[in-house]
């Protein structure tokens, strides 16, 4: 019996296929590579096993879901993919709704139909959007300020009321913000194209891939006027799936948690850990507020450490340097 992990290939995904294993699950990747790069397998096999199997399709589409579910023993599933830049989605709300939402709802139905047991929905903070009061905890409002949040809440929801007429029990985990890599240096994180998240573009500055970076927003309302958020080590979010499987949460339920080391840190904060990690200051300008940010957010994770016995292990220096570890090895990302 294995896990399908969807958008095993991914950032987030392809660690939680390397802690999976070291807990000695099976697992199945499914990837259709659109966000991902197919080098990323071969160095997760290194980590894995060489055998490892993946499934290349669209988690959205039936046939391809009646292959995985028809050629594989699934007992569990682990849902990744989808499409995940803020400024993108406000771009193209539609894109987003169509691909991050049909994918939730067919995979669903695939398990259900499947009787498979479990399934954990890999969901994001933005569905808290810009918090009243920090830090958030589960019973937070959630007022997501851009499509991408939107298509996040909505999956929650959809999921909730699929489980509660089934007898397949969900775990929605809300992760903060991921950094880091794994410790060997062979899997981490690959944006496509031009990245949106912080580490990345301080990464491709410090690699002279980029002449500086873009800080955006100097107004907000944080000791350096930059937005805060709260960063937590990709393993650590691994490990938290290995933990949600493991979960004694009964059929028919859904139960979310927080993903998160439960402080904030300001993108200048931030800025100065890395120079220290690299070894070099990070040329910066700042810039305009990009829509859709919010200024602040950090999570609570007392549910997360007294239910699932989780809580994230790893600080920022610890985080960034694993992150510069794996930009180091592989400069120009899995492609060379």
């Amino acid at each position: 019996m294995a896990t399908l992990v969807t958008g095993g290939a991914g950032y987030i995904g392809s660690h939680t296929v390397a802690a999976l294993h070291d807990a000695g699950r099976d697992v199945v990747i499914l990837d259709d590579f659109s966000n991902a790069a197919r080098r990323a397998v071969d160095a997760i096999r290194s980590l894995t096993r060489p055998d490892l199997p993946l499934v290349e399709g669209d988690g959205g589409d039936p046939a391809t879901l009646e292959a995985v579910f028809g050629g594989h023993r699934i007992e569990s599933v682990v849902h990744f993919a989808a499409r995940k830049s803020v400024a993108e989605s406000v771009a193209d709300p539609l894109g987003y709704y169509r691909s991050n939402l049909g994918s939730v709802v067919a995979l669903a139905a695939a398990a259900i139909d499947r009787g498979v047991p479990r399934l954990v929905f890999s969901s994001s903070a933005t569905v808290y959007g810009s918090a009243s009061a920090l830090p958030v905890t589960e019973d937070s409002p959630t007022v997501p300020e851009n499509p991408y949040g939107e298509t996040k809440l909505m999956g929650e929801r959809i999921l909730a009321d699929a489980a509660a007429a089934s007898e397949m029990s969900v775990i929605l985990l809300r992760y903060f913000n991921p950094v880091g890599a794994h410790p060997s240096g062979l899997i981490g994180e690959d944006p496509s194209g031009e990245p949106a998240n912080l580490v990345p573009r301080i990464m491709q500055v410090a690699t002279g891939r980029s002449d500086r970076l873009e800080v955006f927003g100097a107004d907000y309302s944080s000791v350096d006027g930059t937005a805060v958020r709260d960063y937590v080590h990709v393993m650590d979010l691994a490990e938290g799936h290995v933990a949600a499987l493991d979960a004694g949460i009964a059929p028919a339920r859904s139960r979310t948690y927080n993903l998160g080391t439960g402080s904030g840190t300001t993108v200048l904060q931030v800025l100065a850990a890395a120079a220290e990690v690299i070894g070099s200051p990070i040329p910066y300008e700042m810039a305009e507020r990009r829509p859709g940010d919010v200024e602040a957010s950090w999570a609570d994770c007392t549910r997360a450490r007294e239910e699932l016995g989780w809580q994230a292990r790893r600080d920022l220096t610890q985080m960034l340097a694993d992150h510069w570890n794996f930009v180091r090895r592989h400069p120009d990302g899995y492609r060379h």
